[in-house]
């Protein structure tokens, strides 16, 4: 166990229970929302809308949200509740321990790379069926995509401007390491900063003693912000959130099951679920966003097999792009390139992002589906790859031989680019028609050189970033750094399936 013994653990709580219940009725309504939109839930209410919800955000990085975000999910999972979890922005890694932890997938609600427009249809979408979400924040709760031209306002794609949109209340985690009385200030300006952004409450996390828990609560209750739970300093969850921001859920395997167990056990203990609960809430109003209406299945009756690669090496996707491709008309079918084959009939190829440079050892050693990869792009079949994607599709990975469907190599290297690119289609593709405009980002620690004249997927630019053409098109092959959202562009993967349909047809 971490901290006090469970006795005396069930007493602390019973405590904190009665004065945030007693704080949870203070707090004032969003502006514009009637108290009935925001009276407090108990279990098993459903709100009038859409699915109440908690924000979890922090001061900056490293505070902790991952780790109370992924407890917090599987503990009020154990406590008998259908939980929805959401990461805001593009992250790749950190759903993957949500998916862990709620038993549903994790989904991501960026609106730089999808619009702000979409933020409440995907969430109506991805909390079907819950009867509460836990949204966990990006960086601090008001970073965000910087804007030269507009720095003064509400940045774009942060986790502020997500919790004003679903109309959720935020939950701040606060590390309360090196400091007592001064985080009066600290959540006095944070719950101030932006009237739109309601702060409900906050939870202390590493905090040293009985004592410093006291002082921290007496300094918020002058602040007038609840306090929800206090966290201790422990050593037994040794995994910190920015580490599993480097390493997949599917990568850390039995291990990534027992950190978020040991998540839920740490968050279950010391944090007031039943408050909780009360203050979730949200005033979505638009309908759930629908893959069936997004991209129409066009296949003219033809199957359609579309082989999605997964496992340890490519584990980045979002889960709204297999549901577009099924509704679209394709069976997907997964396989790890790992160790297995290309499933029977593959008609069309995708090959999403992850760490191969991790497994190039392994990726090489399967002979076979290499080959049949690059069998398959030779036919034309449409082949989409992203970002490690790309690196698996060149002839080699820092020496290691790879499919050799695009001639070329690519090599890993100790400089990291990251960031969102506005990105313009210069090439017809299976995907894309020239001159569609996309929003990507890329994050990757890898470079590839063409040794063949290919023209590129995209030309994109970013803040201080000049014009790059990056990937490449071949026949079907569509490859490149950028990562897109797939319910931005669903039309892409309607065309996607459709040349699939095409290409089965002429073989």
């Amino acid at each position: 166990m971490v901290g006090d013994d469970r006795r005396e653990a069930g007493e602390a709580r019973d405590d904190r229970d009665d004065r945030a219940s007693a704080s949870v009725r203070e707090l004032a309504p969003f502006p514009g929302v009637s108290p009935a939109d925001t009276h407090p839930r108990g279990k098993g209410e459903r709100a009038a809308v859409s699915t109440p919800a908690v924000v979890i955000a922090a001061p900056a990085s490293g505070s902790g949200k991952t780790t109370v975000a992924t407890g917090l999910m599987g503990a009020l999972r154990r406590a008998g509740h259908a939980v929805a979890p959401f990461k805001v922005g593009p992250d790749y890694i950190d759903p993957g321990y949500h998916t862990l932890a709620a038993g549903r997938p994790g989904r991501n609600l960026d609106p730089v790379l999808v619009g702000e427009h979409l933020i409440g249809p995907l969430y109506r979408h991805g909390s079907a069926g819950a009867d509460i979400a836990v949204v966990e924040g990006v960086m601090g709760l008001f970073d965000g995509r910087i804007d030269n031209a507009n720095p003064s306002g509400t940045a774009a794609g942060s986790t502020a401007q997500v919790a004003s949109t679903l109309g959720a209340p935020v939950i701040l985690v606060v590390d309360a390491r090196g400091q007592s009385h001064s985080i009066a200030a600290l959540v006095h300006g944070f719950s101030t900063f932006d009237r739109s952004v309601r702060i409900a409450g906050v939870i202390l996390n590493r905090v040293g003693s009985a004592r410093h828990e006291e002082v921290l609560r007496q300094a918020c209750e002058h602040a007038g912000v609840p306090v929800f739970g206090a966290i201790p300093r422990t050593t037994e969850l040794s995994v910190p959130s920015r580490h599993l921001g480097l390493i997949t859920a599917v990568e850390h395997g039995e291990r990534a099951r027992a950190a978020v167990d040991a998540m839920i056990a740490l968050v279950g203990r010391h944090v007031d679920l039943i408050g909780l609960e009360k203050v979730a809430a949200s005033r979505v109003g638009d309908p759930p966003w629908d893959p069936a209406v997004a991209a129409p299945a066009d296949t003219g009756g033809t199957d359609v097999t579309v082989a999605f690669a997964s496992g340890k090496a490519f584990s980045f996707g979002y889960a709204e792009h297999r549901e577009l491709l099924a509704a679209a008309g394709a069976e997907v079918v997964e396989f790890d390139p790992l160790s297995d084959p290309l499933p029977p009939d593959t008609d069309a190829l995708v090959i999403p992002g992850g760490f191969p440079e991790q497994f190039s050892t392994e990726l090489s050693a399967n002979d076979p589906v290499r080959q049949q990869i690059k069998a398959l792009a030779a036919t034309g079949a449409p082949v989409h790859a992203e970002c490690a994607g790309l690196t698996y599709l060149v002839d080699e990975l820092d020496g290691y031989p790879m499919c050799g469907a695009l001639s070329g190599s690519a090599r890993f290297t100790d400089r990291l680019t990251l960031g969102y690119r506005q990105g313009v289609v210069v090439t017809d593709s299976s995907l894309h028609r020239t001159g569609e405009r996309v929003m990507g980002h890329e994050f990757h620690r890898t470079t590839v050189q063409f040794t063949d004249g290919y023209p590129p997927a995209w030309i994109f630019a970013g803040n201080d970033v000049p014009a790059v053409r990056d990937g490449a098109v071949d026949a079907g092959v569509h490859a490149g750094y950028l990562h897109t959202h797939p319910a931005a562009h669903p039309r892409a993967i309607a065309r996607f399936v459709a040349a699939a349909a095409t290409s089965r047809l002429a073989r």
